[in-house]
């Protein structure tokens, strides 16, 4: 049997442990790029008898690219906007 334990940390109002057996490695790696899982302290890898800490090689996967701030198109995304408003004006 292999499961994976996401440890996130609330702070002040404590932690929880998120074991799901039926969870894989794909769909934890998606609840963390979705924000659902945040503040995690440590993501382990349950396996038969052994216990593998997979913190940061899971992050590493779920990381989304960093996009400088240069490479943006500002006026597009205005544009965009005020496409989607004069579509929704016309309901």
């Amino acid at each position: 049997m292999q499961y994976f334990v996401v440890m996130i940390d609330y702070g002040r109002r404590g932690r929880e442990a998120v074991v799901d057996p039926e969870i894989t490695r794909r769909e934890v790696i998606a609840r963390i790029s979705s924000g659902e899982y945040q503040s995690i302290s440590f993501i382990h890898e349950i396996a038969e008898d052994s216990v593998e800490d997979v913190t940061e090689a899971i992050l590493a996967e779920a990381a989304l690219p960093d996009i400088p701030p240069e490479d943006i198109d500002l006026q597009a995304n205005r544009l965009d906007h005020a496409r989607d408003l004069r579509k929704h004006e016309r309901t």
